[in-house]
Formats: structure tokens, C-alpha cells, sequence
């Protein structure tokens, strides 16, 4: 019978501990250094002069136009997001606005994804 309290203790020493922050998380820290974040904004312009959305993880994706860096954190984790997927979204007008729907294709595949929303943007700005 002493097998079962050894068992429980190894199977404790195995249960993962809390994580910190993912490379991809590190990176976007190290991005953010010398910015200044902003108030959060609902809508932000999607003109041709700026890079698309780009994924830092399954809850934050990055869109960089001009001297500002905009960091959206979605609302809730969109399962399967990575960096590299392709997004697809279905934006209302010539904005990407929180609420609007995204979808993520995975490279080399045609199948899409889940369906996901945006949250706000939070602007960082170069002091």
C-alpha cells in the first residue's frame, strides 16, 4: 500500500507549474520598450501604407502603421492561432474594428479555422 502515496507524489512533481511569458510575449515586450502606450481605440484605419495584422499568440495579434505600433489582445483566446497563419478577415469598410470576425488559415492548407474576434487596439507610440 505504500506504492499509492508515492505514485500521488511523483504524479505532483510531473503537473506543469505556471508558464511565464512566451517568446513570442518577450519579443513584443522587447518591441514595446521605449513606446508609450495610448488609450484603446474601437475602429483603427486599414490603408495600404501599413503592414496587416500580424499573430504574436493565440490572444494577441500586432498591426504596425507609421510611427505607432497597435496591439490588439482579444477577448478571449482564438484556439489554433500561431504565428505564420494566414488571417482572413471580414472587416465592415476600409477599418479594422473590435467585434469584427477573423478567421486563420494554417500554411499550406484551405481549410480555415475557427472564427474569432477582434478586441480593441491599444496604440504604442515612439516617445
Amino acid at each position: 500500500m505504500r506504492i499509492f502515496p508515492i505514485l500521488l507524489v511523483l504524479a505532483g512533481c510531473a503537473a506543469p507549474g505556471p508558464q511565464g511569458p512566451s517568446r513570442d510575449q518577450e519579443a513584443l515586450g522587447r518591441e514595446l520598450a521605449g513606446r508609450e502606450a495610448g488609450a484603446p481605440h474601437n475602429c483603427v484605419p486599414a490603408d495600404s501604407g501599413a503592414s496587416g495584422l500580424t499573430v504574436v499568440d493565440p490572444r494577441t495579434l500586432t498591426y504596425e502603421r507609421g510611427r505607432t505600433l497597435w496591439v490588439n489582445r482579444l477577448e478571449a483566446e482564438c484556439p489554433g492561432l500561431r504565428p505564420l497563419d494566414t488571417l482572413v478577415l471580414e472587416v465592415q469598410g476600409s477599418q479594422y474594428c473590435r467585434s469584427d470576425r477573423f478567421r486563420t488559415i494554417l500554411a499550406g492548407s484551405t481549410i480555415p479555422g475557427p472564427t474569432c474576434l477582434l478586441g480593441s487596439f491599444t496604440p504604442y507610440r515612439r516617445r
